[in-house]
């Protein structure tokens, strides 16, 4: 696979992770640069990890993840945005008025995962082939790390101009990432039958 393949297929995983970036920089108090590059390097590293786990799983379970991706990353988002859409409506006291300016470690990662399992199936795609799997992972990863700190960024601008209606959106989006990976997956599934 060439450089120009390598980085259109970088680029092409990383835009869940950028929609997902964009709704987390929204719902944050005016994140700081320290946020995003925080958000843009797990989003990265997890990024580049999914295709090394499949590629070395390759052969023997490429059936099993290939069936199952969309259906875990659609659950793991539809439950993070059905977890903010919630959050957007309670008006409890203990609930500070202004949003947080940073996103606990965990959500990130689970967030992360979730819009990452593609490139996980596209690393068993990649063990047929004859790449560098360690340097077409770290293209994908250096990628996702760029367009998620972008995302963040564009989020914090795009947060105050929603104002509490962030949580809410932002909850809408993974939600509506995770039917996009599910529709596209079942897609290609009914064309190939």
């Amino acid at each position: 696979m060439n450089l120009y393949a390598t980085l259109i297929l970088a680029l092409a995983l990383s835009m869940d992770a950028f929609a997902a970036a964009i709704s987390k920089g929204a719902t944050l108090h005016r994140p700081h640069f320290r946020e995003a590059i925080r958000t843009g390097l797990i989003f990265g590293v997890v990024e580049a990890c999914t295709p090394l786990i499949g590629w070395s799983i390759g052969l023997y379970t490429s059936q099993y993840i290939i069936e199952w991706d969309h259906w875990i990353a659609f659950t793991l988002l539809f439950i993070l945005g059905c977890r903010m859409i919630t959050d957007s409506f309670k008006t409890s006291p203990e609930k500070k008025c202004e949003p947080p300016c940073r996103h606990d470690s965990m959500v990130l990662i689970t967030t992360a995962i979730a819009t990452s399992l593609d490139a996980m199936a596209i690393g068993v795609g990649l063990a047929f082939l004859q790449v560098n799997i360690v340097h077409t992972a770290m293209a994908i990863g250096m990628m996702t790390m760029i367009m998620a700190t972008l995302g963040m960024l564009i989020g914090r601008y795009i947060g105050p101009l929603l104002g509490k209606r962030a949580e809410l959106i932002g909850g809408l989006t993974l939600i509506a990432i995770g039917f996009n990976i599910l529709f596209e997956h079942l897609k290609l599934f009914m064309y190939a039958k």
